[in-house]
């Protein structure tokens, strides 16, 4: 226990996610931030370090190849995505025409950035984390295009996972209602 009463394991993370930002604004500020595979798992690596079962590579890249995580949805049942293979062929793929679709069709940062989110939470690449780090590249594709971060603030994280679940997440792939969410946690809004 810290001296808070938290658990050590919540500062850990606590302390990643301020690494993890550290990160991510030298590489917007460096010009070296990009929609890609290497950034995402970077930004892994620092988000989930001793927390996932591996950290800063695609499930099946590492040691383990066999076990898939799920999300647990509440009422609505479980989510499982692609499974893990070894070598990560399928997620791969997924990673590779979901990255090209964003950067070629979809012109709006904001568009681009928040839809990042979604498909990195849904697509679940990596054991854990996936929120979090796929949140870090959705404020990475903001700042890179002059666009003010987002937080989604305490007080709306319940309403954050309900619509997560209900609205788009993993039951209905509709993003309207999480783009909307999104804008409405936005600074400039």
């Amino acid at each position: 226990m810290t001296v808070g009463g938290r658990k050590i394991s919540d500062q850990e993370q606590i302390l990643d996610l301020a690494d993890s930002s550290k990160r991510l604004l030298a590489m917007v500020q460096n010009g070296k931030f990009a929609l890609d595979k290497t950034t995402f798992c970077q930004l892994h690596q620092l988000v989930a370090r001793n927390e996932a079962l591996e950290w800063g590579v695609f499930r099946g890249e590492g040691e383990e190849t066999r076990y898939t995580p799920d999300v647990a949805l509440g009422e609505a049942g479980r989510y499982t995505p692609l499974p893990t293979l070894s070598g990560a062929p399928e997620l791969n793929r997924v990673f590779s025409a979901g990255t090209n679709a964003l950067t070629e069709q979809v012109d709006n940062a904001f568009e681009r950035g928040c839809a990042f989110f979604l498909f990195g939470a849904l697509q679940q690449f990596f054991f854990n984390g996936n929120r979090r780090t796929s949140r870090f590249m959705m404020n990475g594709v903001l700042m890179s295009n002059g666009i003010d971060a987002i937080s989604v603030p305490a007080q709306r994280a319940a309403n954050f996972n309900k619509k997560m679940v209900r609205f788009w997440f993993y039951l209905s792939k509709d993003a309207t209602e999480m783009v909307a969410f999104h804008e409405e946690c936005h600074p400039g809004e």
